[in-house]
């Protein structure tokens, strides 16, 4: 039931003070592993110079990359031209090489199949040990995009030791993200903070303004806000969620039957 009410919940608005805000929005970065199975998105590997014409900037970037994903490991790219960049080749091979080799890790199970702690409003407060990680294209950011936890980390800290969480958060305010409500705030990183591909953290030293899609978890914008580095950072447009994805979407060959629905011609040779 827990599930169900944070992928299904409506009620979106940051409640409390200053304490519980920064509480939720961390839940929030931990969530996205089961608040989602399916995604369609566009994506660019830097921040937009005026979010206000989002739709205009996007429209005539040719950087754009057009996203499926499909948990756990299937993803397709293409180009704002329909050209395929990357696609899953391997979703259904066999995973006895991976197993043989005996490692701990090899056996954890898909975070979809264990269960977190959740809080009030269904949002993870603490993640379990699960076999995590989003396909990746280009750097590290597109995954860490796609599941924000660096910016919370699995677990609450104690707040008996100051600066103790990956990163500092200042206000949180609700906003609209591609017609999606998002949460917002500024985020400085502490010490402790360790980003997923440490050559491409979702925000660099200093202040970086995020986004976290309130339906999804999913980390939709970021952008420096330090001096000479406004060109570092994120967008990305949810365009589907939970959408019904077929393997052949995913492989570089399809491996479609014969539709039996078609009439099959029988040239009979003249005798």
């Amino acid at each position: 039931m827990a599930a169900w009410e944070s992928r299904n919940r409506q009620d979106r608005r940051v409640r409390g003070g200053p304490a519980e805000q920064a509480s939720a929005f961390r839940h929030l970065c931990r969530s996205s592993p089961w608040k989602w199975q399916s995604l369609r998105f566009e994506y660019l590997d830097r921040p937009l110079a005026d979010p206000a014409a989002a739709d205009d900037a996007a429209a005539g970037a040719t950087d754009l990359v057009r996203a499926w994903l499909r948990r756990p490991g299937a993803l397709r790219l293409e180009t704002a031209d329909g050209l395929v960049l990357y696609s899953t080749t391997g979703i259904n091979d066999s995973r006895g090489g991976l197993y043989v080799s005996s490692t701990r890790k090899s056996w954890l199970l898909p975070p979809q199949l264990v269960t977190p702690v959740y809080d009030d409003a269904g949002l993870v407060r603490r993640r379990p040990e699960a076999a995590y990680g989003e396909p990746g294209f280009g750097n590290g950011r597109f995954s860490a995009a796609l599941d924000p936890v660096e910016l919370a980390g699995n677990a609450p800290v104690p707040l008996e030791f100051p600066n103790s969480n990956a990163v500092e958060l200042g206000t949180i305010s609700e906003v609209e993200h591609e017609g999606r409500p998002a949460l917002e705030t500024i985020v400085m990183p502490n010490p402790g903070y360790r980003p997923a591909d440490a050559g491409a953290p979702l925000c660099r030293p200093g202040r970086t303004l995020v986004r976290i899609d309130a339906g999804t978890g999913v980390c939709v914008a970021s952008r420096s806000l330090e001096d000479g580095a406004d060109a570092y950072g994120h967008w990305l447009r949810i365009l589907a969620v939970d959408e019904y994805m077929l393997d052949d979407l995913f492989l570089a060959e399809s491996m479609n039957l014969t539709d039996v629905r078609r009439h099959i011609s029988w040239d009979v040779p003249a005798g």
